[in-house]
């Protein structure tokens, strides 16, 4: 297989796979990895979940692309499934986390002028934040090693400490016209926001008349036990970006918004050409349905349970482990030992994990993952834990 014609911008393992179904995939001579990174929280249902297969084989049969001048059912009916699950009012549709993000910061940033006039501008965001690679997104992500060789990045924005409420209140002023948060940091290193952190962006984002914006690019549609993340926190955000597991492996995202927020945008202040195609949008759908009416996300609280106490008993045993953190399916695993390693050496063993912030591997296991496949990945990573610490 030739490497030469692709760019050079990932770290890849030397594994080529050829197939893939549930939670296990196959690389080209047959080996069977355990997947417990699933494309970065993006395989809800594992790989070639027949719910899926059979929306695209549907949907490709009667209309794949038609523009956005004109309606289509998927995209009606997918954006219903949405806010008939939410506080929220209206649905922008594109293709990937990252342009949710830019369609947020753009929603927001109009909203201040509207509301406070061209001064009103200002962006607060998080240290340690990741939400995307864009010029836009870049310039509200709170790590420096994302941000250094791609600037001058777009101004007018603040970094403040995450969970730190009285730093939070010393940037907070009437030029703010939105503020962006993740619920749980996920590149990041699987951070909790606190919900008093996030109750008081709530309070000053009515104080001065600015916009709320939840990340739930990684950490929503399913993976901590409600299909939106915000609801685990009890603080209902402006807009919230969405993207990864709303297609199950299939490119969709998506910016929700209150009617406060949308109300913002008219004909022509942004558009995305491939977002809210037919088939994305059925796809979406049946996701959906999978993961809500088929009582996917009713059973996460359990399998989150099960997973970290077995990992608690795993860092009791073999001291390697610092900490077990996270909620629902987006754990993370703060080592004592260097963390890339660490994922190298259960790749070795047949177990796919990733890495994120300073020393945490992450897991991401599909949100229906078995607890025969969960049991299957707990003695990859004892084997693992017990060779370190020997």
């Amino acid at each position: 297989m030739s490497k030469n014609c692709i760019m050079d911008t990932y770290g890849r393992f030397n594994v080529n796979f050829e197939r893939g179904i549930g939670c296990k995939l196959y690389d080209a001579l047959g080996t069977e990895y355990v997947d417990f990174v699933s494309g970065v929280a993006v395989n809800c249902l594992g790989h070639c979940h027949p719910t899926i297969i059979n929306a695209l084989a549907k949907q490709s049969s009667q209309l794949i692309h038609v523009s956005n001048y004109y309606w289509n059912l998927p995209q009606a009916l997918l954006s219903e499934k949405l806010i008939d699950n939410c506080d929220h009012s209206k649905v922008f549709f594109c293709n990937s986390g990252t342009e949710s993000v830019e369609t947020a910061l753009k929603m927001a940033r109009k909203y201040g002028k509207l509301k406070g006039g061209p001064d009103k501008n200002v962006f607060i965001y998080m240290n340690n934040s990741f939400h995307g690679r864009t010029m836009g997104a870049l310039s509200v992500t709170g790590q420096e090693r994302y941000q250094e060789d791609f600037r001058p990045l777009i101004g007018g924005t603040r970094n403040v400490i995450f969970n730190d409420i009285e730093d939070l209140k010393r940037n907070f002023d009437g030029t703010v016209c939105g503020i962006i948060i993740e619920p749980i940091q996920g590149e990041g290193g699987i951070n909790i926001a606190n919900a008093e952190f996030l109750q008081e962006a709530k309070n000053l984002c009515d104080k001065y008349d600015a916009l709320l914006i939840f990340d739930e690019v990684q950490c929503g549609m399913g993976r901590l036990g409600s299909l939106f993340a915000y609801k685990k926190f009890s603080v209902i955000p402006d807009i919230i970006c969405i993207a990864k597991a709303l297609g199950g492996g299939f490119p969709i995202g998506a910016t929700v918004a209150s009617e406060k927020a949308s109300s913002a945008f008219v004909p022509g202040d942004h558009g995305c050409t491939f977002g809210g195609n037919p088939l994305g949008c059925a796809v979406g759908v049946a996701v959906l349905t999978e993961l809500i009416d088929g009582g996917i996300i009713s059973q996460i609280e359990e399998k989150s349970i099960y997973l970290k106490d077995e990992l608690l008993k795993l860092k009791e045993k073999y001291g390697i482990i610092d900490e077990v953190k996270g909620m629902g399916l987006l754990i993370g695993i703060s080592l004592k030992t260097d963390a890339k390693e660490f994922s190298k050496l259960c790749f070795d063993k047949k177990l796919l994990l990733v890495t994120a912030g300073e020393n945490v591997v992450r897991l991401l296991p599909p949100l229906n993952v078995s607890k025969k496949d969960i049991d299957e990945s707990l003695a990859i990573l004892e084997v693992v834990l017990s060779e370190i610490a020997g």
